[in-house]
């Protein structure tokens, strides 16, 4: 399940993954960015919570689809917050970042641990445009 975490009045979402991530959560998160494609951000930063997840109870098709989907839409994406207690999760942002560096001038992947919300936040909204 998917929850939106907060409205922005600019190119910033913020979401938290509960349980599982399905279909419909997928096909959520794809509106909530075109929405503010349609708004005229040319790139999106996001939030996503990740700390609930159980990747047990998630589709895999949805992780595959929403995987082709980010890659045809990379060059929309901003900075992204990646707020989770994870310790694998905080070893793949530094890796994300270096595979993408040469496609994403200037795109900041950045891992907050749950108790770092607040700095997670901050960092999407001080990188609006």
């Amino acid at each position: 399940m998917i929850e939106q975490l907060k409205k922005f009045d600019n190119n910033v979402f913020a979401v938290e993954i509960i349980d599982g991530f399905t279909e419909t959560d997928e096909k959520f998160c794809q509106k909530l960015f075109e929405e503010k494609v349609s708004q005229g951000y040319e790139t999106i930063n996001l939030l996503v919570k990740l700390d609930e997840m159980k990747i047990s109870h998630s589709n895999a098709k949805a992780f595959f689809e929403d995987s082709l989907w980010a890659l045809r839409n990379y060059h929309k994406l901003g900075h992204i917050a990646v707020v989770a207690h994870s310790k694998g999760l905080k070893a793949m942002v530094p890796i994300d970042n270096l595979f993408f560096e040469r496609a994403s001038k200037g795109r900041q992947e950045r891992y907050f641990d749950v108790s770092q919300m607040d700095e997670a936040f901050e960092f999407v909204q001080k990188t609006s445009n």
